[in-house]
């Protein structure tokens, strides 16, 4: 199988020249550990996982043991499994003063993030891969993170060729993961349905033993049908009958395995309206299309849920541009109590940027009337855009671009 250039590898490799572990966290089947063996080919790295119970066993109990039979430089694979782990690697790494000695992978992100933040820290770079870009699909070169500054969104027009409408919703259809985008899978349904059985089998029971698997399922489809919303917990408990605090605690799991994220709404000091409640996305399109049932990309396309499907796809795309630098996004939304909505907001240099996605060519001025609710801000209002379905870079007037969703 064809292997798929991922953009966050100059990264790997130039932080492997600093610092003496490099922790690729995400979730499940977004090809870290694909990525990290392609890239120590040809090296002296050898390569052990942690799925394997007998190595697992010797990790856990005797970790001085373990990096003995398994020395630097290597790939340690899934090692949320012992975390044990982590205060023998930095021993090592403080007696050998080695960059790059260590490469680990886990599916855990805010389990292994708060080991590595307590056990190596100024040790240890930790980066963030997600499933694949529209522009790794394309195999169109690496851009910078995306901004609204117009020069840069020339040169990042011609670094990735135009896609229609229904070429965007058959790859928000599809969804994302190297498995079904390389050809690996063919039969999507059955690829979801393994993936959310592992899912629930291995990593919800890893961190909540004390779930109903039928229960599960159906709160994550009620969640997927909420997607690109403010999170409403009660709503959802009423729909699955289940309690408020079970689907806190579910809403928890589903953060912490990176199932989905959180837009927080901006507040500054002086916007005294907004809501506090923040909106979530998936980070797979394709499974919030699978756990939702929509068979074929254009009963999608056409269907009730395309603009909260449209939506969840720009945001995750340009979350993905920040995530190949190693960059935290600086992404927000906002809503007042008024109904004066903004579907993203992005900060850069002390600047806000108000962004609207809609899944259109033609974008009118009425759309970005809200746009104005920033200027009771602290920060200044930068240029503004909305994101749609147009065919070129263009304009609404002079402060608001007009940027095809392609173009991210």
């Amino acid at each position: 199988m064809k292997y798929i250039l991922r953009h966050i590898e100059p990264l790997v490799l130039a932080l492997s020249r600093e610092y003496g572990a490099i922790l690729v966290t995400g979730p499940r089947q977004v090809g870290k550990t694909t990525m990290l063996e392609k890239l120590m080919q040809g090296s002296s790295r050898a390569y052990v996982s942690l799925d394997d119970l007998n190595e697992r066993q010797l990790a856990k109990t005797d970790p001085a043991m373990f990096l003995q039979m398994h020395p630097a430089p290597v790939l340690i694979d899934e090692v949320q499994y012992a975390p044990e782990l982590f205060s023998e690697i930095k021993r090592s790494i403080d007696k050998r003063k080695r960059p790059g000695a260590f490469w680990l992978t886990g599916s855990q992100p805010f389990q292994l993030m708060a080991l590595a933040q307590e056990s190596l820290a100024g040790r240890a770079a930790i980066l963030h891969m997600t499933s694949l870009s529209q522009r790794e699909i394309d195999a169109s070169p690496p851009a910078p993170p995306f901004t609204l500054n117009s020069e840069q969104l020339k040169t990042r027009k011609p670094l990735h060729p135009p896609v229609t409408t229904p070429e965007i919703f058959r790859n928000i259809w599809r969804g994302s993961l190297p498995a079904l985008v390389s050809g690996e899978y063919t039969n999507r349904d059955v690829f979801y349905t393994s993936y959310i059985q592992t899912y629930v089998g291995r990593d919800v029971r890893d961190i909540s033993e004390r779930i109903d698997a039928l229960d599960f399922m159906r709160f994550l489809a009620a969640v997927a049908c909420r997607c690109a919303q403010m999170v409403n917990v009660h709503e959802i408990a009423k729909d699955i009958s289940v309690s408020d605090t079970a689907v806190r605690n579910w809403l928890g799991i589903l953060e912490k395995s990176d199932v989905v994220f959180y837009l927080h709404p901006y507040s500054g000091n002086t916007l005294k309206r907004v809501v506090k409640t923040p909106k979530l996305y998936f980070f797979d399109t394709g499974l919030v299309a699978f756990l939702t049932k929509w068979n074929t990309p254009e009963t999608l396309e056409s269907g009730a849920m395309n603009g909260a499907v449209f939506e969840n796809c720009v945001v995750c795309e340009i979350l993905k541009s920040y995530a190949h630098a190693g960059r935290e996004p600086p992404l927000y939304y906002y809503r007042d109590r008024d109904g004066v909505e903004i579907d993203l907001i992005l900060e850069a240099d002390g600047v806000l940027h108000p962004i609207e996605i809609k899944k259109t060519a033609t974008p009118r001025p009425d759309i970005v009337r809200g746009f104005k609710a920033l200027d009771h801000s602290p920060l200044k209002r930068g240029a503004g855009a909305v994101v749609c379905m147009a065919s070129d870079i263009g304009a609404i007037d002079s402060q608001t671009l007009i940027v095809p969703a392609w173009a991210i």
